[in-house]
């Protein structure tokens, strides 16, 4: 098993490389705005650390969100693309689970992600591997929070309301492939890489044009 996960779904551009015992290599660069830019050499780095070629790889696995669509759609396209050129599986994992399996908690919490225009993306888990509810789109305010701990970047963008965490703030891929790779050992099904999207698209088709009269 060689397993390349990657994720672009926040303003982490990750990627790393698991061969169903460890991960071999992981790279990732904070930046909102580059995500086209930085995911293909951020993948050819992790390959040269690891000495391996995209040939070696048998399972290329995408955070599937929910985040901003551009973002999202780098990284999912990108393993479209790669699975089909190279014949191998594709898969999709959400952007929270990621998260919750790299802060390493095994009681209750939640995940908050910056979900932008004052909002947060979040899901509720049982352990570090175990969604219960969600995800959701919600104001801070409106976060259920009830005294459990949430990680994430949400958690420290808005402290005053969600509290705050030590957990990892975004979804590195060395958390990513390694859910992937114990799920793909142990038979759990994976999902396709399809975007989890929580809105509508901000573009919309115009209406009729309103007649003007004179």
């Amino acid at each position: 098993m060689l397993v390349l996960a990657f994720d672009t779904a926040t303003p982490a551009v990750t990627a790393a490389l698991h061969d169903g015992e460890r991960v071999l290599a992981e790279s990732t660069t904070i930046d909102a705005r580059r995500h086209g830019e930085l995911l293909v050499p951020t993948i050819e780095r992790v390959l040269s650390e690891a000495r391996a070629t995209l040939r070696d790889v048998t399972a290329i696995v995408a955070g599937s969100g929910p985040g901003p669509y551009t973002g999202l759609r780098v990284g999912l396209m990108t393993a479209q693309g790669l699975a089909t050129t190279m014949g191998v599986p594709a898969y999709g994992i959400c952007t929270l689970d990621a998260v919750a399996y790299g802060s390493g908690l095994e009681e209750p919490f939640l995940v908050a992600t910056d979900a932008r225009r004052k909002e947060v993306f979040w899901a509720r888990y049982a352990d570090m591997r175990t969604r219960r509810d969600g995800p959701f789109v919600d104001r801070p305010a409106q976060v259920p929070v009830e005294g459990l701990p949430v990680v994430g970047a949400g958690a420290d963008l808005y402290r005053d309301v969600l509290g705050q965490s030590d957990a990892p703030l975004y979804p590195f891929a060395g958390a990513l492939a390694s859910l992937a790779a114990e799920r793909l050992a142990d038979g759990t099904p994976l999902d396709p890489p399809r975007p989890i999207y929580l809105r509508r698209p901000d573009a919309v088709v115009p209406g009729t044009p309103k007649r003007v009269t004179a």
